[in-house]
């Protein structure tokens, strides 16, 4: 079988509740608003590095579960305690440099909410359709975010264009929950 050309291919051939094509049709490519919800979906990224989105949306639930619900402040403060309770956790990947990255990144958020209002603040400001320059900038203030990790979690919030292609079904419906000067870059 020839491999789909890209990931909307990849979903149509699949059945309704899969992960994957459930992801991509509510999830993959939405914009984010709550820095919250923006952080969970960096921990996702990082998490993936070095397997496969599946495992990832199989452990989403968890993920969120372990990590106070994505709540930006209380893993900003995890210390030891919560540490070895995720690197005990089956329910995700229990890897503690990307633990460690998490509370770091967490840490690093606090302090762009302080300066910026918010995260999503200090992503619109940054606005730019160039992904050498966001990695570049990622990789300036944050842990475990190479150009993959970057470009995925961007295209995945609705930062970066890219997630579905034109004759995707979900294209037009994110076209008109996209703000437009997000389509202007």
């Amino acid at each position: 079988m020839e491999k789909p050309s890209s990931y909307c291919a990849y979903v149509k051939t699949l059945e309704n509740e899969n992960l994957h094509k459930i992801y991509h049709d509510t999830q993959y490519g939405f914009p984010l608003l709550s820095d919250n919800e923006l952080f969970g979906r960096l921990i996702l990224e990082i998490n993936q590095a070095g397997l496969s989105w599946t495992t990832i949306l199989k452990k989403q639930n968890n993920f969120r579960k372990s990590f106070s619900n994505f709540n930006i402040e209380k893993i900003a403060n995890y210390g030891e305690k919560e540490i070895n309770l995720l690197l005990n956790n089956s329910g995700i990947i229990r890897n503690k440099l990307k633990i460690n990255a998490v509370i770091f990144n967490a840490n690093r958020i606090l302090e762009i909410q302080k300066n910026h209002g918010s995260f999503s603040n200090w992503l619109d400001k940054n606005l730019t359709s160039e992904i050498d320059e966001w990695v570049k900038l990622f990789k300036q203030n944050f842990k475990f975010t190479g150009g993959e990790i970057t470009k995925e979690f961007l295209f995945s919030t609705g930062y970066l264009k890219g997630a579905h292609i034109e004759t995707c079904p979900i294209y037009k419906k994110l076209n008109n929950l996209i703000p437009k000067w997000k389509n202007n870059y």
